[in-house]
């Protein structure tokens, strides 16, 4: 979304435009639902959080002030509920120890895949893959598991960053991290969901029509 567009959409929310509000929340709910997930234990608590967000975005809309995007603004909403919520339901881990998810000393690969230094199994090419099987729902699907597996806050950043789009800063804004700890956790959360994606694509070819092996 441009600045023009943003200042526009922003000028119609004040004017109470309930198509603008409509189209804003069928552009973002399900990114929301999603980074959502990432602080919180239900799907149910999830969906509480996005509401409490578009409630909050109309109830402050006034107050944008425009120092960051719309987009960043809302997301900003989300994470600060999310985080009440999840204090509220006496979530078990202190959110003030997610920033570095508790896993600092965990290096990004496997060490198992290096050899005096050097790459003992290297990551797969996948040039040699079908498109069609990379782009597949079946390898949308494995990626999308993976990312849930994931720590909560390398699951939030990649979820903004590769799945929303999110620019770096916009997700460090939008998280409150340091430039550091957002490209550390992306780079790990990146490496966990790639390695999985590699035993995917190394396993054996989907089976065809009828339960037979593809030809």
């Amino acid at each position: 979304m441009t600045l023009d567009e943003d200042v526009a959409l922003v000028e119609a929310l004040r004017r109470g435009d309930e198509k603008a509000f409509a189209a804003l929340v069928d552009r973002y709910h399900a990114s929301l639902l999603r980074l959502a997930m990432s602080y919180v234990a239900t799907r149910e608590q999830a969906e509480d959080v996005v509401q409490e967000t578009w409630l909050g975005v109309l109830n402050g809309i006034g107050r944008f002030e425009g120092r960051s995007s719309l987009k960043t603004w809302i997301f900003r909403i989300l994470v600060n509920r999310a985080k009440t919520k999840g204090v509220r339901e006496r979530r078990s881990v202190p959110f003030s120890s997610l920033e570095g998810d508790g896993d600092e000393n965990q290096p990004s690969v496997d060490p198992s895949r290096f050899q005096e230094g050097a790459w003992s199994s290297p990551p797969e090419s996948w040039d040699g893959i079908p498109e069609d099987r990379l782009l597949s729902g079946e390898t949308r699907m494995v990626a999308e598991e993976a990312i849930a597996l994931l720590p909560a806050m390398q699951r939030a950043v990649i979820t903004l960053r590769d799945v929303r789009g999110f620019t770096a800063e916009e997700a460090r804004q939008v998280l409150d991290l340091t430039e550091a700890n957002q490209r550390v956790l992306l780079h790990r959360a990146r490496s966990k969901v790639r390695a999985r994606l590699e035993e995917y694509l190394a396993s054996a070819e989907p089976t065809g029509v009828g339960g037979q092996a593809g030809k």
